[in-house]
């Protein structure tokens, strides 16, 4: 009880301490303008670097755009003198030629998709198995070794909430996923009402060659059954003979414990991996701090995006990614022009500072899990990680609101550290004044944002991690992410929050305290 009482007094001191503005910190904060983050995001976001695709040119030119601004600024290259860390990645082409039900030909890319990288195999069979939400309860003792499953890719309802339907896997799916190909099934189908949306909007991406991270000995493939994601139309061919359509089968899940049905259906799969080395890097610009330089803070955005348009009727075939994260980039450079230039002056940060430029963030995280895993600065001394993706336009929920222009999602910033809270808001109270919204601040969001962008690299090592984001609109992932729909005063707004919450961490005496725990979810 003391030791709480203590760190209250003292937490409480801290923010009275901030109340007032510092004016040197204002001062470097103003050197963040509209007009300099849009002289590098129409650059970095141009037709000339072809969307920016991890392991094509594009990406490379950004690359060493980012590197020469942090040569400019005076930043240090920490890498054996290189701003490069080699980030070795091997491309996975996963075939698919062959998805056949009762005699129909099912297309990649339109009916269903598959992740990962797998054997090549050839599989067929004169049944499946539909096995529900796939909960114990449902399986029971059934004997699922050799077959192909139909799985509820949803959340079973349980009274009193409401269940998560989207396609991407939550904890519980994680954890069902795992257990049922514990059961050495074959494969397994898992239907979800929104891959036939997500297909016709993200297909191209979502279905591209998957890069991985090359490990020693070379790339491990996964022995167990392969997960193909698959549209309510082919789940409905699965289970004709049956006499009754998928969602009927659904709600009979739902709403009882059904054991496993056996359906007599003809079904054929077969696929292949081609494999490829990747050149990559993650940019690093390191700034040496005073007294407390061994303790490091990490500014992070990726600044890789999903590429070219790959469908040939498309008119504009670059994907620019001036919000994702183009804007995320821009503001660590930015942010990094204000501590170079406050350096310069004589008020360089008592602890060392890290501006890192992942890549690969789009394909998975790559390069900021090769970081996490090959850290050039041990994580031990890595007190927080800032990370930017997408604060560059006004997310869908905001449009039309009247703070429309004034806010920006925190997400993380408790998970691991209730001190690193208060500095986040004490730092937007004192200085900025933004709305802060702490909505998909949870774990169990349906959208998964605390999973999906390169601080939760950081944080399942236990580094605790801000992940400031405007949200999703209607150009995310398309051609229409452009530089002429960027907010630039709103930009420079939010990475002036960065900064000012930064600033407070590498100077303050202690390093935030870890008091949360470490999720083992994965992406």
């Amino acid at each position: 009880m003391k030791q709480i009482y203590l760190w209250a007094i003292s937490s409480a001191f801290a923010l009275n301490a901030c109340a007032q503005q510092n004016p040197t910190i204002v001062k470097y904060a103003k050197l963040i303008t509209a007009d300099d983050a849009k002289k590098h995001l129409s650059i970095i976001a141009s037709d000339a670097f072809e969307g920016r695709e991890t392991g094509k040119p594009g990406a490379e030119k950004a690359a060493n755009y980012i590197a020469a601004e942090f040569k400019r600024l005076g930043l240090q290259a920490p890498v054996n003198g290189s701003y490069f860390l080699d980030v070795p990645l091997t491309e996975n082409a996963l075939r698919v030629t062959d998805f056949t039900v009762n005699g129909k030909a099912f297309t990649y890319a339109k009916d269903f998709y598959l992740i990962g990288t797998y054997p090549d195999n050839s599989l067929t069979a004169n049944e499946i198995v539909f096995v529900g939400y796939g909960t114990e309860s449902e399986i029971g003792n059934t004997d699922l070794t050799g077959k192909i499953l139909l799985w509820v890719n949803e959340d079973k309802p349980e009274a009193g909430s409401t269940p998560n339907t989207s396609y991407r896997m939550t904890a519980i799916r994680t954890r069902i996923i795992k257990n049922l190909q514990n059961k050495k099934p074959l494969a397994i189908l898992a239907a979800n009402p929104g891959i036939a949306a997500a297909l016709t909007r993200f297909g191209n991406s979502m279905t591209s060659p998957r890069l991985t991270i090359k490990k020693e000995g070379g790339a491990s493939q996964n022995a167990n059954a392969p997960v193909f994601q698959i549209t309510i139309n082919l789940a409905d061919d699965l289970v004709k003979a049956s006499g009754k359509t998928y969602d009927q089968l659904k709600t009979a899940s739902a709403s009882a414990v059904n054991q496993p049905l056996t359906v007599k259906t003809d079904i054929a799969l077969k696929y292949h991996t081609e494999k490829k080395d990747v050149k990559a890097v993650d940019v690093l610009g390191y700034m040496p701090g005073t007294d407390l330089k061994d303790e490091v803070l990490v500014f992070s955005a990726h600044y890789d995006h999903i590429g070219l348009n790959l469908d040939p009727n498309a008119k504009d075939k670059v994907n620019n990614g001036a919000d994702d994260d183009g804007s995320g980039t821009t503001g660590i450079l930015e942010i990094a022009r204000a501590f170079s230039q406050a350096k310069k002056d004589g008020h360089g940060p008592r602890r060392s500072i890290l501006f890192l430029g992942n890549v690969g963030e789009e394909k998975g995280l790559l390069g900021s899990e090769y970081y996490s895993e090959h850290p050039v600065f041990p994580l031990a001394n890595t007190i927080t990680d800032l990370n930017i993706d997408m604060i560059g336009r006004v997310g869908e929920e905001y449009i039309g609101k009247p703070d429309s222009a004034n806010y920006v999602y925190a997400i993380g910033s408790s998970m691991l550290s209730k001190e690193l809270h208060e500095v986040g808001e004490n730092a937007n109270n004192t200085y900025t004044k933004l709305h802060l919204d702490y909505k998909y601040d949870d774990p169990n969001d349906p959208n998964r944002f605390y999973y999906r962008s390169d601080h939760y690299n950081f944080a399942k090592h236990g580094v605790p991690i801000i992940f400031y984001f405007n949200g999703v609109h209607a150009d995310y992932h398309q051609p229409g992410d452009e530089v002429s729909k960027i907010n630039f005063p709103l930009l420079a707004k939010r990475a002036q929050l960065v900064f000012y919450t930064g600033w407070d961490l590498a100077n303050r005496d202690k390093r935030p305290f870890v008091d949360g725990k470490v999720s083992e979810e994965t992406r």
